[in-house]
């Protein structure tokens, strides 16, 4: 389900059950009328709208990102002030509804007995809610991390395989008479790219440049193969090096499109990297590659998203930032192929 239906669900039915039970009780032990049990449904609708304003500025302020010691003395102060608007709100209701009794309602005790009580309602929600984030938190950790592990097997299952290898190690072989010096790079570079995948821990992001090396290795090897077929281009900002991006996640794209675009074309064609800042501090990547994506064929259906590495990509950027991130792929003409994303600057955050 949905967090922010459930989260309506759960006030929905959480504030709704107050104002029962409170009508309830009020009915066994001395009567209550229409009005007044109005002025409950009230009460509980104001509960309701304070509690959604204060979640509101607990996200806004990321308060669950502080130390506990701030987030205690920042929570006491936000619930004391809810208790005592509470108190005010629920004088008010009353004198809406006509159910108000100066004598009784202001006096001393009353007001304290009311001004306690909104307190510990206030706080009973703040706890839950807390829960509430701190399970879904640890939920879409322990679902990160499940991903993660699966992408590091079906990286090394499938862009590291026995037939990328076998293919690299070919391109290699008929260098070692005809340049020696070009076969040690390339040999560098297939050391670069295992030690690289095998080295890719349980990180939710790493330096834009670190994974740039990696992409440039992998395309320099397939250069060897390609030769002059594959023209590789590269528009990258500086800005760009400021960012960190999941692991694999650009070299998956150009693998996509080296194995579903320029292997398919007889003359070869183009891979273009660019990479930007975007004007809200996000950074935009585009990758555009010779061929055409048809969408009624099997390979298009793989390649929009529904095969395990770009499925995997766009899985990954939900989890790490949620809406702030966008992933998509499409042709552009009856050439080129373009696959972008947006990754915002953000601090990751799983919640």
């Amino acid at each position: 389900m949905n967090r922010v239906r459930l989260y309506w669900i759960l006030q929905i039915l959480g504030w709704g059950s107050f104002a029962f039970v409170n009508v309830f009780f009020a009915s066994l032990s001395e009567g209550i009328s229409i009005i007044q049990a109005w002025a409950f449904v009230a009460l509980a609708a104001y509960y309701l709208l304070s509690t959604h304003a204060f979640r509101h500025v607990v996200k806004s302020y990321d308060w669950f990102k502080l130390g506990i010691f701030r987030l205690l003395v920042q929570a006491i102060l936000a619930l004391l002030s809810l208790a005592v608007v509470n108190v005010f709100a629920q004088i008010l209701i009353n004198v809406a509804f006509g159910t108000l009794n100066p004598t009784q309602d202001f006096r001393a005790l009353v007001i304290a007995v009311n001004l306690f009580v909104s307190f510990l309602y206030y706080a009973f929600w703040f706890l839950l809610y807390f829960l509430f984030h701190f399970l879904d938190n640890y939920n879409n950790s322990l679902k990160y991390e499940a991903k993660i592990n699966e992408i590091r097997l079906n990286h090394l299952k499938s862009q590291l395989n026995p037939h990328f290898i076998f293919n690299a190690l070919n391109s290699v072989r008929a260098l070692v008479d005809e340049d020696p010096d070009k076969a040690k790079t390339a040999i560098t570079r297939i050391s670069n790219m295992l030690r690289f995948s095998l080295m890719m821990d349980k990180k939710q992001v790493i330096d834009f440049a670190d994974e740039l090396a990696t992409v440039k290795d992998y395309l320099a090897l397939e250069s060897i193969r390609f030769e002059e077929r594959l023209e590789v281009i590269y528009q990258i900002e500086e800005e760009a090096y400021s960012y960190k991006i999941p692991p694999m996640m650009l070299q998956t794209i150009v693998e996509n499109a080296i194995k579903h675009g320029i292997s398919n074309l007889v003359k070869g064609g183009l891979i273009e990297i660019k990479c930007r800042e975007g004007l809200s501090e996000e950074l935009y990547i585009q990758v555009r590659n010779s061929g055409y994506l048809n969408p009624k064929s099997p390979k298009a259906k793989r390649e929009d998203g529904s095969g395990h590495g770009l499925e995997n990509t766009k899985q990954r950027l939900q989890l790490l930032y949620g809406d702030r991130a966008s992933f998509r792929i499409f042709n552009s003409g009856n050439q080129f192929v373009i696959t972008e994303i947006k990754i915002p600057k953000q601090r990751v955050t799983l919640d």
